[in-house]
């Protein structure tokens, strides 16, 4: 048993080491989202700090992977999938997929905001592909506007100043497939 533990506590720095790489981040930016010294992040890495849960409980947070995950805990045959949505600016996100890197999957919850005359238009590396589920969304790309009912969709290289919210004051639920090194979704439809 204490052989297992150490096996599983010596692979958690390499395992680190490959998701921050991933994400191409560096070790200060890490230690700016987590609050913890890049010396303490590049020894749990390279294996020279034993890792804590106080260490990985805010990686994994940034992460977006789960404590089993960090350790490569084995499986406990519970098929269910366990999502933690998370608030942000008013939204509810909910992660639909806990692989690191590529493409990710969102359901997104948007609540029934006023409409804003000018809403703060963003821009990032990426590309977002959006499918409405219920509810009326007002998508703005650049200088044009969209509204979008349920059943439609729309994709968009994020690099193009956009902002989504809702279009009539009343809550939006969508999904969200978003690739940071500009993957496109495709839809194939049969007549």
């Amino acid at each position: 048993m204490a052989e297992q533990l150490d096996d599983a506590l010596d692979s958690v720095g390499p395992r680190l080491r490959t998701l921050r790489q991933e994400r191409a981040a560096t070790l200060a930016e890490l230690a700016g989202a987590t609050g913890i010294s890049v010396s303490t992040l590049s020894r749990l890495e390279s294996g020279q700090r034993r890792p804590t849960l106080e260490l990985l409980l805010p990686l994994a947070r940034v992460y977006g992977v789960t404590l089993d995950e960090l350790v490569d805990a084995p499986e406990t045959g519970d098929p269910r999938v366990h999502l933690r949505p998370v608030k942000r600016h008013g939204m509810t996100h909910v992660p639909l997929t806990r692989r690191a890197g590529g493409l990710q999957a969102f359901k997104l919850v948007l609540p029934g905001w006023r409409r804003q005359p000018v809403p703060d238009q963003r821009t990032h590396e990426g590309y977002d592909w959006l499918y409405v589920l219920d509810g009326q969304l007002r998508l703005v790309l650049g200088a044009t506007e969209h509204r979008l009912g349920a059943g439609e969709a729309a994709e968009f290289d994020t690099r193009v100043p956009h902002w989504f919210g809702s279009a009539d004051g009343r809550p939006v639920e969508l999904l969200s497939l978003f690739g940071r090194q500009g993957e496109r979704a495709h839809l194939r439809a049969r007549a």
